[in-house]
C-alpha cells in the first residue's frame, strides 16, 4: 500500500486537515526535480556526475537551492501539527485532571448521595413533567394537529462537569446537564454487563424517604414512588463497601458514567499518540522521497535538527503522553475493574482496537467507493483506476419478455463459434469421425481465442472437456477411448515436465522481485547510461530484453515504466524522446520473450514439441545473438523515425537526466535468492549430460520452488499470485496439441501441406512459415499463436528430407514472439499503450506501432529467418535425430 493511502487508513477522520500534506509535498517535488533540468534552472543547468563518484565528491549546489525552496514547506506543515498537537494535549490533559478531581470528589461523597440522587430525579422528572404540560397546551392551542415535541430526559447521575448530589458540591452551572443520547444506549447495555453486581438482597428497610410532594402530578408521584422502591431495593450494601464496590442502583450508574468517560478519553489519547507516530512517517517518506528524486541529503540534518526537536515528538512529550494512559488505566482499575489492573488494561485496548476497527472500516468503505466511482483530486484529474471494468458497449439491443437483450462483440463472436462448432460436428470436413470431430474442436478453439469472447484459460479448460465427452482421444490400435480412459490420457498429458518448468520460471520471477534485486541490478546498470538520449534509449531496450528474460515478458516492461518516471517528468512537453522510449521498452521486452526458454510460455511449448528436447545451452546460443542484433537493428530504427535527441523547439538537443543507483548493499537473502538462480539455471543449461539423474528440466524447477518456499523468501500469498491462468492456457494448448495427434487429424493435415510444400527447398519453407508465424502472431495472443502453429511446424518439418522438425518448431517459437505491431500484440504493447502522462494523456496512438511496431516486427523477423536460420543449421546435431 502506498504511504498516502496508508496516511488515509489510519488517519483520525476528524483530525484530516490536521496531518501532514503528503499529496501536495510530493507533487512539489516532482515540480523541483522539473525545475532542475531547465536551463535556467534553481541555481544552474543539470550536468552529468561520474557514476562512480562518491557522493561526498560531487557539487550540491544545485540541490542546495532545491533545499532553500522544499525546507518552507517542511516547516509550514510541522507548525501546523505542533500547533495542533499542543492545543489536543493541553485540551486532554485538562480533561483528565477535571475527572480525577470529579473521581476524588465522589470519593469523598461516598454511598451517602444516594438518597439526594433520588431526590434530585424526582425533582428533575417533576419540572419535566410541567414543563411537558405547559408545552402540550401551547401546542394544542397553536399548533393543533402537530405532534408535539419529544422532551429530552437529563441524566442525575454524578460525575465531572455534573452536579453532585451532596448539595455542597456543585461544579457546573445550574442549568447545565450532561445526558446520555439515544445513539448511545446499545453502548450503555453492553456497558452494564460489565458492572453488574451479583444478585441483590430483597430485604430493604424504606426509611428516610422523602414526603411525597403534593403539587406532583399523579404520573409523577407514581414514577417518583416506584423509583423510590427500586432504589430502596437496591441500597442495601454491605459495611465495607464503597462507591466503586457496591451493589446499587447509584453505584451502577455511576460506575457505568465513570466507565464512559474514561474509556474515551483514553481512546483520544491513543489516537492522539498515533498522530503523531503517522506524521513523523510522513515526514520521514517524504524527505526520504525529496532525497530521492533531488539527489540532496536532507533528510537525516532535518529529521534530527529540526523534527525530533518539536514538541509532539521529543522525548519529553512521549513521557506525558504515556503517563497520561497509565493514569487513565490506574482510574479504570478503581472505578471499574475493582483494582484488577491486568483486566483494565486488556479492556482499554479492546475498546481502543474496536475504535481503530470501525474507523478503518469506514475510511476503508470511502477508500473502496471512490475508487470505484473514479476519485477526482483537486486538480480536477481522475486519481486511479476504477475497480469496476467498464461494461462494454452493446451492438444492438433487442426487447424480450424478459428484459433487453443487449448483443455486444464477444456474444455475437461466442454465438458464432458455437454455430460453427455445432455445423462441423454435423459435416464429414476430413476423414475419419474422431479428427472430424477435433477438427471442429481446434477451430471451435480457434475462434474463441481470436476474438476473445470468453476469458482464454476458460477456453483452454473447455479443450479437455471437450476432447474426453466427443471422444476424440485414440489407442495405439486407432480405437477411440472410452471416457474413463481418455479422462486419464488426457490429464496425465496436461500437466508436464514443462508445466513444472513454467512454474519454476514463475517461481525464480517472484523471488527476484520480491528481493528487489532486479531493481538494484536495473539501477546499477542504468547508472552507466549518461545523459545522452540515444544512449539511454538504448540501455533501457537492453535492460528490458535481459529482464524479460527472467521475470518474464509481462512484469519487466512493468519495472520499467516505473523506473522511466523521474525521467518523462523532466522531459520538456512535446519531447519525442518519451513515446520513443516508452515504444522501445516494450518492443524490447517483446524480442526477450525469446531470449530463454522460461521468458515466455511460447518457448515453453515449442521446448515440449521437440523430440529430442532442446537444451537450454542450444537455446542460447541461437536466441542470443538474434535478440541482440534485433535489438540494435529496432533501436536505430527508432532513431532515425522519432530523432529522440532533438528538442521540441528544433533548436539544440535535450539532456536526460542520469538514473541514480541504489545505494542498497546485497544482503545474505538476497546471496541466496542469486545463488539458487544461477545454480538452477546452469542446470537447465546441462540437463541432456546431467539426464540420467534428474530426467527431465521439470524435475530441475522443483529446487527454486522448495528452495523459495521452505526458507521463508515466498509464501503462500506468493504462490497465489502466480499467473495461474497463463499455467491453464499452456495446459489446454498442450491437451489440443495431443488431441490432434491422437485423433488422426495430424495424419489427414500432413496430407494436405506435404502437397503443398511438395519439392520446396527447407529454406523457402522458412521464408513461406515466417510470414505466416508473423501475421497471425500480431493479431492473436503469442502463446495461443504457438499453441496453433507449432504442432503445424512440426509436422510440416516432419515431411520435409531430412526430418526438420526441431528447426521449424525452434523457428516458430522465436518468431511467435516478434509480432508486435498492433497495440494487442501481446502483454508488453499492452502494457506500453496504456502509459499516460500527468494530464492523462497516452504517450502513444495506433499510428505509432503502425509506423514502428510493424517495421520492427518485420525487421526481427528477417533476423530470425538469416541469423537464426544459419545458427540452427550450426547446432543441427542437436536439432535433428
Amino acid at each position: 500500500m502506498k504511504f498516502s493511502s496508508a496516511l488515509k487508513f489510519n488517519a483520525v477522520a476528524d483530525w484530516w486537515e490536521e496531518y501532514i500534506a503528503y499529496d501536495v509535498l510530493k507533487r512539489y517535488i516532482y515540480q523541483l526535480e522539473k525545475r532542475q533540468q531547465e536551463p535556467d534552472g534553481i541555481e544552474s543547468s543539470y550536468h552529468d556526475l561520474e557514476a562512480n563518484e562518491q557522493t561526498t565528491l560531487v557539487d550540491h549546489s544545485m540541490t542546495f537551492g532545491a533545499d532553500k525552496l522544499f525546507k518552507p514547506l517542511l516547516d509550514k506543515e510541522l507548525q501546523k501539527i505542533v500547533k495542533f498537537y499542543e492545543a489536543q494535549e493541553q485540551e486532554l490533559l485538562n480533561e483528565l485532571a477535571a475527572l480525577e478531581q470529579s473521581i476524588t470528589q465522589q470519593d469523598e461523597a461516598g454511598l451517602e448521595a444516594g438518597l439526594s440522587y433520588m431526590d434530585e430525579d424526582e425533582d428533575e422528572e417533576e419540572e419535566d413533567d410541567e414543563e411537558e404540560d405547559e408545552y402540550n397546551m401551547l401546542t394544542r392551542s397553536d399548533d393543533y394537529g402537530k405532534r408535539p415535541r419529544r422532551r429530552r430526559r437529563k441524566s442525575s447521575s454524578v460525575g465531572y462537569g455534573t452536579r453532585f448530589a451532596t448539595g455542597s458540591i456543585r461544579e457546573e452551572p445550574p442549568n447545565r446537564r450532561f445526558s446520555v443520547s439515544s445513539s448511545e444506549a446499545g453502548d450503555l447495555d453492553a456497558s452494564i454487563l460489565s458492572l453488574a453486581p451479583h444478585p441483590r438482597s430483597a430485604s430493604q428497610v424504606v426509611s428516610g424517604s422523602r414526603r411525597a410532594n403534593t403539587s406532583m402530578s399523579p404520573t409523577a408521584r407514581a414514577r417518583s414512588l416506584a423509583s423510590r422502591m427500586r432504589t430502596m431495593k437496591d441500597s442495601t450494601t454491605s459495611a465495607g463497601d464503597t462507591i466503586w464496590t457496591a451493589k446499587g442502583s447509584y453505584a451502577l450508574d455511576t460506575r457505568l458514567l465513570f466507565k464512559r468517560k474514561i474509556t474515551n478519553l483514553y481512546v483520544t489519547f491513543s489516537s492522539l499518540r498515533s498522530y503523531v507516530e503517522v506524521n513523523y512517517s510522513g515526514f520521514r517518506k517524504i524527505l526520504k522521497k525529496y532525497d530521492k528524486v533531488t539527489y540532496s541529503e536532507l533528510k537525516d540534518r532535518y529529521m534530527d535538527e529540526v523534527v525530533k526537536t518539536s514538541t509532539p515528538f521529543t522525548e519529553e512529550s512521549k513521557a506525558r503522553m504515556s503517563d497520561a494512559i497509565a493514569r487513565l488505566t490506574d482510574l479504570y482499575t478503581k472505578c471499574v475493574t475493582n483494582g484488577d489492573k491486568s483486566v483494565a488494561q486488556q479492556q482499554l485496548k479492546l475498546y481502543q482496537r474496536e475504535n481503530i476497527a470501525w474507523e478503518r472500516n469506514t475510511v476503508w468503505r470511502q477508500m473502496i467507493g471512490q475508487q470505484r466511482h473514479g476519485t477526482v483530486n483537486g486538480l480536477g484529474v481522475l486519481v486511479g483506476a476504477t475497480l469496476v471494468q467498464q461494461e462494454e458497449s452493446s451492438l444492438i439491443d433487442i426487447p424480450t419478455p424478459l428484459g433487453s437483450l443487449k448483443l455486444t462483440k464477444k456474444r455475437v463472436s461466442l454465438t458464432l463459434a458455437l454455430a460453427v462448432f455445432i455445423a462441423l460436428l454435423k459435416m464429414d470436413v476430413v476423414a475419419g469421425e474422431e479428427a472430424n470431430k477435433c477438427f471442429a474442436v481446434l477451430v471451435f478453439s480457434t475462434i474463441l481465442w481470436a476474438t476473445e469472447a470468453i476469458p482464454l484459460f476458460v477456453t483452454s479448460i473447455c479443450v479437455p472437456l471437450l476432447l474426453v465427452c466427443l471422444r476424440v482421444i485414440r489407442d495405439d490400435n486407432d480405437t477411440a477411448l472410452s471416457t474413463p480412459d481418455a479422462t486419464k490420457y488426457i490429464f496425465s498429458v496436461m500437466f508436464s515436465p514443462t508445466i513444472m518448468l513454467l512454474i519454476g520460471g514463475f517461481t525464480i520471477s517472484s523471488a527476484l522481485s520480491k528481493s528487489n534485486i532486479d531493481r538494484i541490478l536495473i539501477t546499477r546498470v542504468l547508472s552507466f547510461a549518461g545523459s545522452r538520449p540515444s544512449s539511454v534509449l538504448l540501455a533501457f531496450m537492453g535492460v528490458s530484453c535481459f529482464a524479460s528474460m527472467w521475470i518474464s515478458n509481462v512484469a519487466a516492461p512493468t519495472l520499467c515504466f516505473t523506473l522511466i518516471r523521474p525521467i518523462l517528468r523532466t522531459l520538456p512537453p512535446g519531447s519525442a524522446f518519451a513515446p520513443a522510449l516508452i515504444l522501445a521498452i516494450a518492443l524490447a521486452a517483446n524480442i526477450g520473450g525469446q531470449s530463454s526458454p522460461i521468458s515466455s510460455p511460447q518457448n515453453l511449448i515449442a521446448l515440449a514439441a521437440m523430440d529430442p528436447k532442446l537444451d537450454w545451452a542450444s537455446w542460447f546460443a541461437v536466441a542470443l545473438p538474434v535478440s541482440v542484433i534485433s535489438i540494435l537493428l529496432i533501436w536505430l530504427l527508432l532513431l532515425v523515425m522519432y530523432r529522440p535527441a532533438r528538442s521540441p523547439d528544433g533548436e539544440g538537443e535535450i539532456e536526460i537526466r542520469t538514473i541514480r543507483p541504489t545505494r542498497e548493499s546485497f544482503t545474505l537473502k538476497q546471496y541466496w535468492v542469486t545463488f539458487v538462480c544461477l545454480f538452477t539455471i546452469v542446470l537447465w543449461c546441462f540437463e541432456h549430460k546431467i539426464e540420467g539423474l534428474v530426467g527431465d528440466m521439470g524435475i530441475i524447477a522443483i529446487i527454486p520452488i522448495a528452495a523459495f518456499f521452505a526458507t521463508g523468501v515466498l509464501n503462500k500469498d506468493d504462490f497465489e499470485q502466480f499467473a495461474w491462468t497463463i499455467v491453464f492456457l499452456a495446459m489446454g494448448g498442450i491437451a489440443l496439441g495431443k488431441g490432434v495427434t491422437s485423433s488422426g487429424l495430424m495424419v489427414t493435415m500432413d496430407r494436405v501441406i506435404h502437397r503443398l510444400l511438395e519439392g520446396l527447398s527447407l529454406y523457402t519453407v522458412v521464408l513461406v512459415l515466417s510470414p505466416v508465424v508473423l501475421i497471425v502472431s500480431t493479431f492473436i495472443s503469442h502463446t495461443i499463436a504457438s499453441v496453433l502453429l507449432v504442432p503445424i511446424a512440426k509436422e510440416v518439418g516432419e515431411t520435409l528430407p531430412g526430418d526438420h522438425a526441431n528447426l521449424l518448431i525452434f523457428m516458430t517459437g522465436l518468431l511467435c514472439s516478434v509480432g508486435m505491431g498492433m497495440p494487442v500484440s501481446g502483454f508488453p504493447n499492452q502494457t506500453a499503450a496504456a502509459q499516460e502522462d500527468d494530464l492523462g494523456r497516452l504517450y502513444l496512438s495506433n499510428m505509432d506501432f503502425l509506423k514502428n511496431g510493424v517495421p520492427a516486427s518485420i525487421v526481427a523477423t528477417l533476423v530470425v529467418a538469416t541469423v537464426g536460420f544459419v545458427l540452427m543449421i550450426a547446432i543441427g546435431y542437436v536439432l535433428s535425430d
